[in-house]
Formats: C-alpha cells, structure tokens, sequence
C-alpha cells in the first residue's frame, strides 16, 4: 500500500505511526511544506481522556509525550478580585514543537518517509492508493474543491493572539482584566519547565477601544504585558507569529473524494477554549488508523471513518461552540458575583456539571450553594437549608413556588370542543401530587377558532371554566406548586392534525378559517390564513380578555401569555411570518405593537399581585429571523409593561427553521434575556436531570427550569430528586412511606454511586 501524507502536523504524523506500525510493508510518506522544527505557537494541551486514548493508541509515543509533558490537577480562575481554585481535573501541556518532535522520530523509527520544505499536491502521488491532506486551517487540497467538500467557516468576532512567557504555573488559569476598554481574558498554562502558553482574548468593542487594530506583535505584546503586568509577575510576554485573529470554526459536507481524505483542521476545527485542536486531530488519526484496519478497500474504509467520526466531531464542536460563545459574551456575565461567574466558567460547555463538581471540587459546590441561599434570604424568603438551587424558593409578586422545577406546558390533544376532563385532572393532579414548583397547563385557547387541533383546550365558556376549577382546587388541595394558564391563539397552525397524527399538518375534513399577522401557509400544503384584519384584532384581544377573568376566577396563580412558536402573536413578532405594511408590520418596533396591545389588556384584568409570564421564541432558527437584539428588545419591552417572567423558547416558527439540538439548547437564549436584559427567565430545552437543573440555575442561566419529557413518564421526577439529594419536600400524606423509602434507598445509592465515580476518575498519567 502507497500512503502519502500532506501536512505533518499532529494528526498526519499520527496516522502514518498508526499504519506504518500495523502495516510494515506499506509505503508511508509524510510531506510538510515548512523546516522539521518549525511551528507557530507555544504549547497544546491534553486531557487525562486523552491520554488514556493515546495511551490505547501506540503506548511508545505516548510514553514519550508523557515524559515531556507538565501535568496539573486543578483550573484556577481570576475575575472580580477573587480567586476560584477548582480540583480534580487532570490536564497536561505540552510544547508544541516537542509534541512535533517526538511524533517524527517515532515515524521514522517505523520507517515513515519525512520529507521538510517541499510544497506538494495530490498530483504529485499518482501512484498513491490512499493520500491523506492534514495541511491545516487553510488547506489548499480542501480549497481546491470548494464544491466537493462544500467547506463553511463561521468567522468567530473575538480577536485572540497566541503569546508565551516564562511565568510558570501549577494550574490552567484564566485571568479575566476588567479595564476602561473592556475586558480582556488570559488562558494560560504551563508546557514545560520555565515555559507557558498565554492566549489573549478580546471581544471586537474592547479590541477596537483598545486601538490594537493593525499593531504589530511587539507593540500588541507591550500593550499587553501593560494590561496583566500583575498577572506576569515581572516576566514578558514572548512572540512568535502573534498576530490577531478571529477563530475560524470549519465544517465540512464531506471529507473525502476518490483515495483522498482531509483530517484534522482541515476538516473541521473546535475552538481553544476546550483545549481540543491537536485532539481532535489525533483522534482523528486514530480513528482513520482504525477504519483501514477493519479491511475492505479504500473507498470502504474511507467511508466507514466518516460515518464513524463524524457524530464525535460534532459533539467536541459543539461544545467548543458553546464554549466559545460564553467567552464572547463575557460581559454578560460580570455583572454576577465571582462565586457565580466562576461556576459559569467551569460549567460553560455543559460538560461539567453541579454533581460532577460535588465530586472533583465539594467545596467550591458549597460555596455556590450558601451564595445561592444567601441570595434566597435577600429576597426574603425562608431558604431550604442545605439544599442545592433547585429546592429553593422562589417568588414573583405574591406567589411564591416552593421550588424551582416547573412541569413545561405540554398539549395533550385530549379535550373535546375544548373541554377539559378526566384525563387532563389525572395529568395535571399527578405532576402536582409529584412535588413540582410550578405546573403550566397546555396552550389553552381562548375561542374555538384559536385552537390548534380539534382535541386543544380552551377556556372561552363557563363550562370549561369550571372544569379547568376543578383542577386547580385538585392541585392546590393535594400539591405545594403552583399552576399557571397558559393562554394562546394558534394563528397560521390552526385547523390542524393531532400531533400523533401528523404534528402541523393541516385537517383534511373539518377544518375552520385561520387568521395569521400574514397570508403564510405554514407547510406548502397547509390552508393559507387570511391577514387578519384591524376588527379580527379586537375580537382576539378581547377573546384573550375574556379568557384571563375566567382563568383569575377559576384560581390560577399565574398566567402565560404565548408568543412563541409561530402561533398567532409569534407571527406578528419574528419577520419571517409577518410581510405586513401598515403600522404592524416592518420595524421591530411595529411588529411588537399588537403583541403588546394585548398582552397590556389582559395585565389590566389579571389581578395585580399575581404575576405574567410571556412565552417567546428566542430565534427562529432560520435566516432572516429574529436577532439576539431583537429578542433582548421583545424581552424589555413586556417587561417594562410588567412582565414578571420570560418563559424561553425557540424556533417552530417556520417549517424550514434548522434547530442546533443537543442537551439544554435553548438555555443560551435564557441566559441572554436574563443577563441582558434583566428579567427572570424559564430555561427549557431537552434538560432531563436534576443535575443540569441545578447546573443551570448555579450559574445564573435561569430562575426557573421546565421539564417536559421527563415529566411524562415521571410525574414523582421532583420528589424523586429531593430524596437523591437527601432533601425532605412536598410529598402528599398518602405516599409518605415511599417518600421515606426513597429518602433511604437513595442515600445508598448514591453512597455507592459516588465510590463508582472516585474509582472511575481518570488516573494521573505520572511519569
């Protein structure tokens, strides 16, 4: 077998160890376009994960990088004039130009070909059975087939600068600099002995007030050097090609053609801030290394490496997207306190969570914790002593919930001519019964042309108001959480199917007209609405009007005011469903118009000390739609019309929105409207534990979590995870002795799972 690699960076010297080791008689042929010792940079960094991967990988290069590299257990964080020092981490750095080192020696003890300062092509291997391009960021072999590889770049907006110094560390330390200009942040950390990599960081405002716009290294490194000269300790900051940059995240459609492969970044790249470049680009190798051995032809394994990494690599750039996000938006955050903003730190990428820093760090979890009750006691509530953030109170207006999980709105599709019954007493009873905070009904309509479905509820006459009564009383009576109406109007989603029979999708018999902010069908073969006319506008304002007395009466603690998910106010709010021209559509300004018309005439009915939450879709999830700006001035504006609460949500606005799904994804667009825009928020996206619930609320994400699939299979889900944590809540007299059995099969549980997890820990990879 011929292999030839271009770029002998890490993941093409790694892949031509693996093969040259596996496969002897094969030609390997390694081709970098700069001088053996040449690199740009300072050092890489790797996880004790990683270690072990490459430790399974080839043990004699491992055994090498081991031997050259400095380890560190613990991330110390500087912000705010405090100092956080977390443990049980496990990292190592190592320079770059060692790594590089040891890596060419290995391949030409195994009789890798290496070849320094030539430029090469594919054309150059004719006879090559497999040519592997790990030339980088801006590789020329990508390049050179843009529509083939179908490459995109998101040009990220912060500026960052790769720089050294001889400041030792014993810890990967942030330093977060508040200064006239902004903020600037260091990532720093020890490679070697007397040698450490600083990667300075600034979004584009504080690059721009700071005037490093077109400086050269030495007058960026001297400015520099002026804003951390505390954090130097009187040592300088070195240069090697350190100009600014914006971090370019690369994906690629496909990664191979014909017997030629991209790895590494020139495939797909993962942001700094979780150490995982050279990663990635290893386990890359490992993984290619691994598809060729399994057999078949080239064409086969190639295909196999592809559709066997891909889902890894989407995930590690995924969380490098979370990741990088946060430190872009750093000034949102610094308004919390340094307990709280070093938490957000830590638990940034949703990889590390509250129980994973019980385990590594418990006293940096206590801290947060009695922050978290402290703040309970400002607010002049009773907090649960020694609970975590979850079981706290929380208060808006005159309602207080006795803890901060909230049963999401789910449509049950079961009602008929929007009656409430049994089934829905059953539903609501059972989640009350289960011990959560706050249980939001469905979307409840407010006339029976506002209905999604035939099987939608609603609440337009005194029949269902009374049954809706009934549950509520149910609730109270038998439950400690509270129970919110949600109130909405389907617009351009009416007249359609129940969701298990076709979510969206217009009735085929039986269907009634539909009014939207536009004439936009929501599928093509949807029923088109009519543009709902000025007179239509009253009668639904007065419809919603109408509804919240009824709901005050039928003794609701709080009501929901839906403008989410393309329903009839959602169209008015997002510019992809509303094309009007008079005074309500255009500017945001006119599309918030009618939304706020009503959303004031059912704040004037509802009673005043019981608060208002508004549902929002925080984008769209396609091009053209709401903007981070736009959704931050929707937010203000209900508030300073007395909104009590953001209740956050995204997309469904369009049929062709494209969600970024994954574990919390929409907890990003609570986080805004809470620190942006100053009000309290719901976070709700596929959180399914009591873990990400107090992660999020620890770091200041959310007020409240709503959960809605773990709901439906576990009404008890909260009482559940009170006994886990080892807390005593609401729990009806009926079912005392399971909570009691509960409380102390869990304490086991979790004894033993604990004692799992330290045996489990990574091990130090000591030399």
């Amino acid at each position: 077998m011929r292999i030839a690699v271009i770029g002998g960076g890490p993941a093409g010297l790694y892949f031509a160890i693996l093969m040259k080791r596996d496969r002897p008689e094969a030609r390997v042929t390694v081709v970098e376009r700069n001088r053996a010792d040449d690199t740009f940079g300072f050092g890489v960094v790797f996880s004790d994960q990683t270690l072990d991967t490459f430790e399974r990988a080839d043990r004699p290069s491992y055994e090498a990088i081991r031997d050259a590299f400095a380890y560190w257990d613990d991330i110390e964080i500087h912000a705010k004039g405090e100092v956080h020092r977390i443990g049980g981490n496990g990292f190592c750095g190592c320079s770059r130009r060692t790594l590089l080192l040891l890596l060419q020696q290995r391949a030409r003890e195994l009789g890798v070909e290496l070849e320094f300062q030539r430029d090469v092509t594919p054309a150059d291997f004719p006879d090559a059975d497999l040519i592997v391009a790990a030339d980088g960021i801006n590789s020329a072999v990508r390049n050179s087939d843009p529509v083939h590889f179908e490459p995109s770049v998101d040009l990220r907006p912060n500026r960052f600068t790769w720089m050294g110094s001889t400041r030792p560390f014993d810890a990967f330390t942030f330093f977060f600099k508040e200064r006239p200009e902004g903020i600037f942040i260091a990532h720093c950390y020890q490679y070697e002995a007397g040698a450490s990599t600083w990667v300075l960081e600034a979004d584009p405002e504080t690059f721009e007030r700071a005037g490093l716009e077109g400086k050269s290294e030495a007058e960026s490194a001297a400015f520099l050097e002026e804003v951390f000269a505390e954090e130097l300790q009187g040592h300088r900051l070195i240069t090697n090609r350190s100009m600014w940059r914006q971090f370019p995240m690369m994906r690629c459609k496909r990664w191979s053609k014909g017997n030629v492969v991209l790895l590494g970044d020139a495939k797909a790249t993962a942001h700094f801030s979780i150490g995982s470049g050279t990663k990635l680009a290893m386990e890359d190798a490992i993984a290619l290394h691994g598809a060729f051995m399994k057999g078949g032809t080239v064409e086969e394994a190639l295909r196999r490496f592809e559709t066997g990494r891909r889902v890894d690599v989407e995930k590690i750039q995924h969380a490098a997207d979370v990741s990088l996000v946060w430190f872009e938006h750093v000034d949102r955050f610094w308004h919390m306190p340094a307990t709280r903003f070093a938490f957000g730190v830590m638990t940034r990428a949703k990889a590390i969570t509250w129980d994973n820093l019980a385990l590594r760090a418990p006293e940096f979890v206590e801290e947060s914790r009695e922050l978290f009750e402290e703040e309970v006691r400002a607010e002049g509530l009773s907090p649960a002593a020694g609970a975590p953030p979850m079981f706290q109170p929380f208060k808006l207006r005159d309602m207080t919930v006795p803890n901060r999980v909230v049963v999401s709105a789910m449509c049950q599709y079961s009602a008929k001519d929007g009656m409430p019954d049994d089934w829905h007493l059953m539903h609501y009873g059972a989640r009350a019964t289960g011990g959560a905070g706050l249980i939001f009904t469905e979307m409840t309509c407010v006339s029976p042309e506002a209905r999604i479905t035939p099987g939608c509820a609603g609440i337009w006459n005194d029949e269902q108001e009374a049954a809706w009564k009934r549950i509520v009383d149910f609730c109270h009576a038998h439950g400690a959480g509270k129970v919110a109406l949600q109130l909405g109007h389907a617009g351009q989603k009416g007249a359609s199917k129940l969701m298990w029979e076709g979510m969206d999708q217009p009735l085929e018999e039986g269907a009634w007209p539909i009014v939207s902010a536009s004439a936009l069908p929501y599928f093509p073969n949807s029923q088109v609405p009519r543009e709902i006319t000025r007179a239509e506008m009253d009668k639904v304002r007065d419809d919603f009007v109408a509804a919240a007395k009824r709901g005050a009466r039928a003794g609701f603690d709080m009501l929901e005011f839906h403008c989410a998910h393309g329903y009839l106010m959602a169209s008015f709010l997002s510019p992809l469903t509303n094309r009007r021209t008079d005074e309500y559509g255009g500017s945001l300004e006119n599309r918030l118009r009618y939304p706020l018309e009503v959303y004031r005439a059912i704040r004037a009915v509802w009673p005043a000390d019981r608060p208002m939450s508004v549902r929002v879709s925080a984008t769209d999830w396609a091009e053209g739609g709401t903007t981070d700006e736009d959704t931050v001035a929707i937010a203000r504006a209900f508030a300073e019309d007395g909104c009590d609460l953001l209740d956050v949500s995204t997309g469904q606005t369009v049929a062709r929105s494209a969600p970024q799904y994954g574990r919390m994804f929409q907890v990003p667009y609570s986080d805004m409207i809470r620190n942006e825009a100053k009000v309290a928020t719901v976070a709700v996206g596929s959180i399914t534990s009591a873990d990400q619930v107090n992660t999020i609320l620890a770091a200041g994400r959310a007020d409240l979590v709503a959960l809605a699939r773990p709901h439906l299979v576990d009404p008890a889900f909260t009482m559940e995870a009170a006994a886990r944590y080892g807390v005593r809540t609401f729990c009806p007299p009926q079912y005392r002795w399971g909570q009691e059995a509960l409380l102390r099969n869990a304490a086991r549980e979790e004894a033993d799972l604990m004692e799992l997890r330290r045996k489990a820990r990574p091990k130090r990879h000591a030399r």
